[in-house]
């Protein structure tokens, strides 16, 4: 069996020089960018922009990481655009505030449409077999795929396939987290969308990772290293070791490599560049256990509300601003005002939680936090 290739390059500052010089290495150690791309071709460069921040909160790819990608690209001869539809918001707002549009436009590199989309059948795909993909991912030849290396309640950790999940538009990924509440279910659907996708090169951006109440309000960290390959199975299970984090535990790994993505086993994967001891930090704040999956579907709700973490609103923290209530997928929705009382924090109804995590992902304030049950402390310690 041939083993997958990670490359590791140290990076220790988002100097504009200093990355691309580190993207161009990474990118050399997998045998060129003309390995990627061909020249003439469209590609569109998917940063991770989960919401509209300043970059030095780590919530997004840096802009650094993302002018590197795109003058390695322009000088390959590819056509450029770019776009991410995020979980909150509109992608040009969101581009413009996490400093990412303001490189594209410098590069005279186009935004391409991802708010609005069409369906597409995906016959091979081991659990969903239809996604509405954005017009911008459409209308390519390619895709380059910018991760941000962060820590997220559902999946435990985001990285090379979850970045995919923003090529589906605007609240149409609502739906993907009722329809497959089990976080199993939803991470075999983020797998099916990347065999879709096929993006050709990943770019992990792991300079300042984000650690604690990830993916949006968690602690910058700085890691210092760029992982690129073009195997994201292999890339994010690279990216678990340096955190410290049993790939195994992360739920796309299983279907990824069943899927043919690649494969989340150390053996069969060879590092390039710098080694991965050196960037190992073992006191990152992740939560290191799988997540729960209750698989008796009759039992679920019941269950789920007994033994899952729950989100929870720390009200000294929350200012009333109803993020949390107008992102939660569910009808009747499980967070809502106190009749109606828009001066108060919302609050929770536990039953009608699917345990998503929408709301504690995309808090501006971070005052939603994930924390287990009782019940769940004692069955899963």
């Amino acid at each position: 069996m041939l083993k997958s290739t990670v490359a590791l390059v140290r990076c220790d500052t988002y100097d504009s020089q200093q990355v691309y010089e580190a993207v161009e290495t990474g990118v050399d150690l997998l045998g060129g960018i003309s390995r990627f791309v061909k020249p003439g071709e469209k590609i569109v460069i998917k940063p991770n922009v989960l919401f509209g921040v300043n970059p030095q909160r780590c919530v997004s790819t840096h802009p650094s990481v993302f002018r590197a990608a795109g003058i390695l690209l322009k000088k390959a001869g590819a056509i450029l655009c770019c776009g991410d539809s995020s979980g909150f918001g509109r992608c040009e707002g969101n581009m413009k505030r996490s400093g990412l549009k303001a490189v594209a436009d410098e590069l005279g590199i186009e935004l391409a449409d991802f708010d609005k989309g069409k369906a597409v059948s995906h016959k091979e795909a081991l659990l969903n077999k239809r996604f509405v993909l954005a017009n911008g991912v459409l209308e390519s030849d390619g895709l380059v795929s910018l991760p941000k290396l962060k820590t997220h309640g559902l999946t435990r950790f985001t990285g090379a396939i979850k970045n995919q999940f923003g090529c589906v538009p605007g609240v149409l990924k609502s739906q993907f987290h009722v329809k497959m509440a089990d976080p199993y279910e939803f991470a075999t659907m983020l797998v099916d969308l990347t065999t879709l996708v096929k993006p050709r090169l990943y770019i992990m951006d792991g300079i300042m990772a984000m650690e604690g109440n990830g993916p949006r309000s968690g602690k910058p960290r700085k890691l210092g290293v760029l992982l690129l390959s073009s195997d994201p199975v292999a890339l994010d299970a690279i990216a678990c070791k340096i955190i410290d984090l049993d790939p195994a535990f992360v739920p796309t790994s299983e279907p990824g490599e069943r899927a043919g993505l690649g494969t989340y086993r150390y053996d069969n994967i060879e590092i390039v560049g710098e080694a991965v001891e050196s960037f190992i930090a073992r006191d990152f704040d992740v939560v290191r256990k799988p997540p729960v999956a209750i698989r008796h579907r009759p039992m679920r709700a019941f269950l789920k509300n007994q033994i899952c973490p729950r989100p929870t609103i720390d009200e000294a923290i929350c200012t009333s601003c109803g993020t949390c209530v107008e992102v939660c997928p569910v009808k009747p929705k499980a967070v809502d005002w106190h009749d109606g009382d828009e001066s108060r924090p919302p609050a929770f109804k536990y039953d009608r939680c699917i345990r998503c995590y929408c709301c504690q992902e995309l808090c501006p304030q971070g005052a939603v936090t994930i924390r287990e049950t009782l019940l769940g402390k004692l069955l899963f310690r």
